[in-house]
């Protein structure tokens, strides 16, 4: 299963998302994962060349790479078993045509957005663009690092725009313990706020295949 974490929006926590499902699904789930770090600032790729300096065993890989290289990772990633969940952090700009391919590639897409207006209009040309390419694949929005400030309204509107194109779940609150989350390790302080919307999403996706 090929999952992509994107939004046309930098700094919306790809990244930061992306090794909160890696290790869900390595360290509670006990599933086979890769990360293919495609970020231009390839934050996990350095997380995980950092951890390998301890003695401890990484619970899946990460590799480094760029959008010229994914055709041909793509004919390996097919080869490979169906039980292994392949998660893409991609860039956070969509001017590449390198990115059609990992696109029409994908089973689904997670997509975090902020309840701001420049984040929200972002997140729908993402959409839009992904969904012409894509049309089979399954989007999630999650909302990230939400404020306590928010305004009901304006979330429930941009929740509204967003169900045209797929799922939203429950928000996760803006919170400092994000920052020393590691391909090793999630602080336990973040399983109450992370857990349930995953739980969910593993049940409703993954797990069905």
């Amino acid at each position: 299963m090929v999952i992509l974490i994107g939004n046309q929006k930098g700094g919306a926590g790809k990244s930061t998302l992306t090794l909160l499902l890696a290790n869900f699904l390595t360290l509670v789930k006990r599933r086979n994962v890769l990360v293919i770090d495609m970020d231009h600032q390839q934050s996990v790729a350095q997380k995980y060349e950092k951890s390998k300096i301890t003695d401890n065993v990484p619970p899946y890989e990460v590799m480094a790479a760029d959008l010229a290289d994914y055709p041909s990772m793509h004919e390996l990633l097919n080869a490979t078993s169906t039980n292994q969940v392949v998660l893409i952090d991609l860039p956070g700009k969509l001017d590449d045509d390198g990115l059609i391919k990992i696109f029409q590639s994908a089973h689904w897409v997670i997509c975090p957005f902020a309840y701001d207006e420049l984040s929200f209009e972002s997140t729908i040309f993402f959409s839009v663009v992904l969904q012409k390419l894509n049309p089979r694949a399954m989007i999630t929005y999650i909302p990230n690092r939400v404020k306590a400030n928010v305004r009901y309204e304006l979330r429930r509107d941009v929740d509204e725009q967003l169900a045209n194109f797929g799922q939203v779940t429950e928000p996760l609150p803006d919170r400092i313990d994000f920052q020393r989350i590691t391909t090793l390790h999630t602080p336990p302080s973040l399983d109450p706020v992370v857990g349930p919307v995953f739980e969910q999403l593993y049940h409703d996706y993954i797990q069905p295949l």
